[in-house]
């Protein structure tokens, strides 16, 4: 039998979705009429998996972040309830409201239909589901131990955009002050001020100094802002196009790296991964070559990266892990110092998670401070240049009423 694929209306005229197994595409549509469904789209779920096949190449992923971790808590919670996987898949492909996830679990519950493993079929779709997914859901599949697991992994797929969401808010805020103060002054610059000092122009005495800087730094805009504002673009779209080869992005991620705000914020967000991924694999019984060489993979920073992959040789060699990742002197030394701990005692896991809850607690008081001290600084600098250009515009009608009285 094969699987199919379809939409129907209930006899109350509610849509519903979902897969039923028949021989042909007839009998599918025959079995769902004696379900009291009518069906209005039936199509072989191969027919599903290869579309989605073709659009994993040639687009993005019908699951997001967001959308990997909630699937991952449902599937979780089904799997634990005792339904099979190709039950609980049923009902993820019912309860979906995404077409592309849709198209993307009848895909994957093809497969096991097939006869194959669950992370096997997770593997025909890599855009969708990482490397350390497929990893952990195959140890749960040999230890029998699926459901806890997925639990596991529902909970790393959670911290993991919360984590994200985190570094991400804590410049939203930032970024939006800096792109209305940049709006503001130029828009000040370009139709206010001329408008102003036009008035000051016929006067025919000298202006004060902060007047003259102000109708310069107006001029200058106006004459050749929009030649700026297209070098600003070109020289980010060249920089981008450099930045495909690897050897030049492994220098600037070095850089990046070396400084002082940028580099902290790098390392412990990498660390944080790092530490997480690596615990939770190795808490569902991945061995430990494997968990870091699917940990190395999270990793971002390319120097970073190749820290743990020089690890990785070390540790295949029979060396021990935290003398081989604190080779380089990358990771944080708290991170390096749990992970010796975890290896002395037997509990790496147990350390690993230490130390991802710790660099995660860092980020997040790294970047309250850091927010509580860029927002009143980008308020002073938003006044100053308002008083700049209040003042200088006042001071000339100052003048004048001066030379008027």
């Amino acid at each position: 039998m094969s699987g199919f694929e379809y939409s129907a209306l209930e006899a109350t005229g509610r849509e519903t979705r979902g897969v039923i197994e028949a021989d042909t595409e007839r009998q599918a549509r025959s079995l769902l009429r004696e379900r009291g469904l009518a069906p209005l789209t039936v199509e072989s779920i191969r027919s599903a998996a290869a579309q989605s096949g073709r659009r994993e190449r040639f687009s993005r992923p019908g699951l997001s972040g967001k959308g990997l971790a909630l699937v991952t808590r449902q599937f979780a919670t089904l799997v634990r309830a005792g339904l099979t996987i190709e039950e609980a898949l049923n009902v993820l492909i019912e309860q979906t409201e995404s077409a592309g996830a849709r198209t993307l679990f009848a895909a994957v519950r093809a497969r096991v239909l097939e006869g194959q493993s669950l992370s096997h079929s997770l593997a025909e779709f890599p855009k969708a589901f990482p490397q350390i997914y497929r990893a952990m859901i195959e140890a749960g599949e040999h230890s029998g131990r699926l459901g806890d697991v997925l639990e596991r992994l529902a909970d790393y797929t959670e911290n993991r955009e919360s984590l994200r969401d985190k570094v991400m808010i804590a410049f939203i805020y930032p970024a939006l002050v800096t792109v209305v103060a940049i709006a503001v002054v130029g828009l000040l610059l370009v139709y206010v001020v001329p408008q102003v000092t036009r008035v000051f122009a016929n006067l025919g005495q000298t202006l004060p100094l902060v007047t003259r800087i102000l109708i310069a730094m107006s001029d200058f805009v106006r004459a050749s802002g929009v030649f700026w504002l297209a070098g600003l673009v070109v020289a980010f779209v060249a920089g981008a196009f450099l930045l495909r080869d690897e050897g030049r992005r492994r220098s600037w991620h070095g850089w990046l790296l070396r400084l002082p705000v940028a580099g902290r914020l790098i390392r412990t967000v990498n660390a944080a991964r790092f530490s997480d991924t690596l615990g939770i694999l190795t808490a569902s019984g991945v061995p430990l070559l494997t968990s870091l060489q699917s940990a190395a993979a999270v990793v971002t920073n390319l120097p970073m990266r190749a820290a743990v992959n020089e690890a990785v040789r070390r540790v295949r060699e029979g060396g021990a892990l935290a003398p081989a990742l604190g080779a380089a002197k990358l990771f944080p030394p708290l991170v390096i110092h749990l992970i010796a701990s975890g290896e002395a005692t037997g509990r790496l896991d147990t350390m690993l998670a230490r130390a991802a809850e710790a660099q995660a607690r860092e980020l997040e008081n790294w970047i309250r401070g850091l927010t509580a001290l860029l927002e009143p600084l980008l308020i002073l600098a938003m006044g100053g240049i308002v008083l700049f250009v209040v003042v200088a515009i006042l001071l000339p009608i100052f003048e004048m009423n001066q030379l008027v009285r």
